[in-house]
């Protein structure tokens, strides 16, 4: 068990939270959510020991392990596989890295190579998979959704379902938090607290406080009120002195409450230009490739039309984000064709937009470079809009953060009118207040949107009328919206018979046999339909959930964990016959 007692830290005077308590009891998953600055990366640095709190006090049971994403890992094995296995413990089979590491998207290529080739987002499933298959006893998670597909997000999910032990995840991703936490922390006015449930039932909680807080305090005010016109109506009379200075008394007693300061959040609107024709953008069997050998892209037709909404899902690293550039026209088509309207007016926001803005240049600047006939009015009130008030606009863009340098970006486009939003995973970086505003702008607004995502939630949420799905080395046109995709073709999950990847060197090991490998490939398909079966299992547990009976609730906890038994004798079998 977790303990928090009376944490409280400051930077440079200014406070950042404040009597911070919290337990964290056996099995628990607690999603850790506030506001972007509020102090929820600096409580997973201090739980860490890479900071120290200005008070407070942090309590561990004796061997108690805590697992988190290092940010400056450093590899030093020659391979991914092997880099994978390093930090294994002893008792921990390879056959669970493997399905770890299948799961978060590897194949048998990437397994292969040096760990320093990878990039960033595989940097990131690395270290994920690591932590992982070390089974601490409390996971702490800051944002390991980025940067991962929606087919890895779904394998994480289903596994940190069946995690025995305890969990702290900060996410911006409302769907994952929602299908796994029992419990949901947030930072609020700087202090925490804690609320079963999800991020409906902590958000809920937090307005009623607040609701009753202000009754109170309104209820105060009216009672000071009617005491201090008492006094001044009766306390220059005689025959009402005694009884004035009495009120006086009773009024010095009650307490004040201040009214609560409103609270700023992000806000979005979108400029619209009106656009006159019907079709904006066309690709007619576009390909592109950086190598000859590689291509990313191949034979993509679509046209774009006037408030068209459109979304580019798929796996990581299979192009969706040079699709998105070949349709904003950043780069051309190696073959095919690509034309656009002379009318249309984008927004586009993309980390390699990102890497656009001038450094040298201020807030104001920047968001004033967009558009020269914006008035300074509306500059300031656009930075407002993205949180940075007068004195934080002035400062350069080289000294901003990288989330701060995307919402200067997302000013730049508010700042424009556009008929259409080319947009590369814009809610990295943003907290979950900040998403809803973006999406209620983006429901609002007339032109067309062209959407990178991996979030489901904003899928679902967006409704788009066609999907461009990257899948399985190859890109089609969706006619329909994600829930009639998931309906009709779906995503292709990682299985274990994929999932096997080069050993690492092992002196003297004998070639495996044909027979040998029939086995493996029996057992594995063994394990696939058990797993099958605990998925349908835990199904049918949540649906039980809804209408729960203790009965039926112990009878399907007693096969579920049958089942897990059999699993864990069947892995075991399948890790020595892997070592034959």
């Amino acid at each position: 068990m977790l303990q928090i007692e009376n944490l409280s830290k400051s930077y440079g005077g200014v406070l950042l939270f404040d009597g911070v308590s919290f337990s964290l009891q056996k099995g628990e998953k607690c999603a850790l959510v506030g506001r972007n600055g509020s102090g929820k990366t600096t409580l997973f640095r201090i739980l860490k020991g890479e900071e120290s709190a200005d008070s407070g006090s942090i309590l561990l049971p004796k061997g108690y392990k805590l697992g988190f994403l290092d940010q400056h890992l450093e590899f030093k094995a020659p391979t991914v596989w092997e880099e994978a296995l390093r930090d294994l413990p002893p008792e921990k089979p390879e056959y669970e890295v493997e399905s770890i590491l299948f799961g978060l998207g590897f194949d048998k290529e990437l397994l292969e190579k040096p760990p320093e080739v990878l990039s960033g987002g595989y940097h990131l499933r690395l270290k994920l998979a690591k932590v992982l298959s070390q089974q601490p006893d409390c996971l702490l998670l800051d944002e390991p959704t980025n940067y991962l597909d929606i087919v890895s997000l779904r394998w994480l999910e289903r596994y940190l379902k069946n995690w025995r032990k305890e969990c702290i995840f900060i996410s911006h991703d409302r769907d994952f938090l929602n299908g796994l936490v029992s419990h949901t922390m947030g930072f609020h006015r700087k202090c925490l607290k804690k609320v079963a449930g999800g991020l409906e039932e902590f958000y809920q909680k937090i307005v009623e406080e607040e609701e009753i807080y202000e009754k109170t305090r309104q209820s105060i005010e009216k009672k000071k009120e009617h005491l201090e016109d008492y006094i001044r109506r009766f306390g220059a009379k005689a025959s009402k002195a005694t009884q004035a200075q009495s009120k006086a008394k009773a009024l010095e007693k009650i307490p004040s409450l201040t009214k609560l300061a409103a609270l700023e959040n992000l806000s979005f609107h979108f400029e619209y230009s009106p656009f006159s024709g019907k079709k904006m953008i066309s690709l007619d069997h576009a390909d592109f490739h950086y190598q000859e050998d590689k291509p990313l892209i191949q034979g993509v037709s679509c046209d774009i039309e006037k408030g068209q909404k459109i979304a580019i899902i798929g796996k990581n690293g299979m192009g969706k984000s040079t699709l998105l550039q070949l349709i904003s026209g950043d780069i051309s088509p190696t073959k095919g064709s690509y034309s656009c309207s002379s009318s249309l007016k984008k927004g586009i926001f993309g980390q390699t937009h990102i890497l656009k803005l001038d450094l040298d240049q201020t807030i104001e600047e920047a968001i004033s470079s967009a558009n020269r006939n914006l008035p300074y009015a509306k500059v300031r009130a656009i930075c407002g809009q993205m949180l940075f008030s007068q004195d934080a606009a002035k400062k350069r863009i080289s000294l901003l953060s990288g989330g701060e340098r995307s919402r200067v970006l997302l000013g730049q486009i508010l700042a424009t009118p556009t008929n259409i939003l080319l947009l590369d995973e814009p809610t990295h970086h943003l907290d979950l207040e900040s998403i809803e505003g973006l999406m209620e702008a983006l429901e609002s607004y007339e032109g067309a949107i062209v959407l990178v995502t991996h979030s489901e939630w904003m899928l679902e949420r967006m409704n788009p009328d066609l999907l461009i799905v990257f899948d399985e080395n190859r890109q089609k046109v969706f006619l329909g919206n994600y829930p009639e995709f998931l309906e009709k073709e779906g995503w292709q999950e990682p299985s274990l018979k994929k999932a096997k990847p080069k050993q690492a060197p092992v002196k003297n090991k004998e070639p495996s046999t044909s027979s040998l490998e029939k086995e493996i490939e029996r057992m594995e398909a063994s394990i696939e339909t058990l797993e099958t079966k605990n998925k349908q299992l835990e199904t049918k547990l949540a649906l039980v959930y809804e209408e729960p009976t203790a009965k039926e609730i112990a009878a399907l906890h007693q096969e579920i964990e049958k089942l897990y038994q059999n699993l864990e004798k069947k892995y075991q079998e399948l890790a020595s016959y892997k070592k034959k």
